[in-house]
């Protein structure tokens, strides 16, 4: 008898960062896949105002698009095997991980402060490391993250959060975000061919159904 699952192979959500200076990655997995995924866009458009009959509707550049998730954390499986993290932390790791994600190393800050002490007038800012949200093999989206609301609603008798819900918003970086050396830059043009090419699978052209002649159009 074998134990392999028989269903198919869930693929696990994740924000994956890439250092800076060592260019290795991270990943942080979603214990859970969010149930919901809320994207909006806004498309950035010049012409087509009220009254405007000098100038067509032009683009810009790509939509600035937002991205909100819940993801939600639960130490009661660990717990319930004994876990040893779990048991003397809780979900503290987890949330850990994803809070340093906006914030500067400390290696870095006493860096930063040493320079300062040492004379130095202008310190550069301290660089951020590239973060990628992963939501399957289609979207791999270079972001920023704009807003974390941290909501701990079960506790463990030290106090240790073992349940909680991470709202996190994030900002696709786009190319007109970047410059074309960027490995965002082509990382979000990946993103926006794999649509194209599923558009084209998907659509045609339209057809009689419509009640229009789609040749006068």
């Amino acid at each position: 008898m074998t134990t392999r699952s028989r269903g198919p192979r869930t693929v696990t959500g994740a924000l994956v960062t890439v250092d800076a200076l060592t260019q290795q990655p991270k990943a942080i997995a979603f214990q859970y896949n969010p149930a919901t995924l809320q994207r909006t866009l806004q498309p950035q458009m010049v012409g087509g105002e009220e009254g405007d009959r000098s100038q067509a509707v032009r683009f810009t550049g790509a939509p600035v698009q937002m991205i909100n998730v819940d993801i939600e954390l639960d130490a009661s499986d660990q717990l319930e095997i004994d876990d040893r993290t779990s048991v003397q932390l809780g979900i503290h790791p987890q949330l850990a991980a994803l809070e340093l994600l906006v914030y500067p190393r400390s290696t870095d800050v006493n860096q930063r402060e040493q320079l300062l002490a040492s004379g130095v007038l202008e310190v550069a800012p301290m660089t951020a490391p590239r973060t990628l949200f992963i939501w399957g093999a289609r979207r791999v989206l270079p972001v920023r993250l704009m807003n974390y609301t941290i909501t701990e609603d079960a506790f463990d008798a030290h106090l240790n959060p073992i349940r909680a819900t991470v709202s996190l918003s994030m900002r696709v970086l786009n190319y007109t975000d970047l410059t074309s050396d960027n490995r965002e830059y082509h990382q979000f043009m990946s993103y926006q061919q794999s649509m194209e090419a599923i558009v084209n699978l998907a659509l045609t052209a339209p057809d009689q159904s419509l009640g229009v002649n789609s040749n006068q159009l």
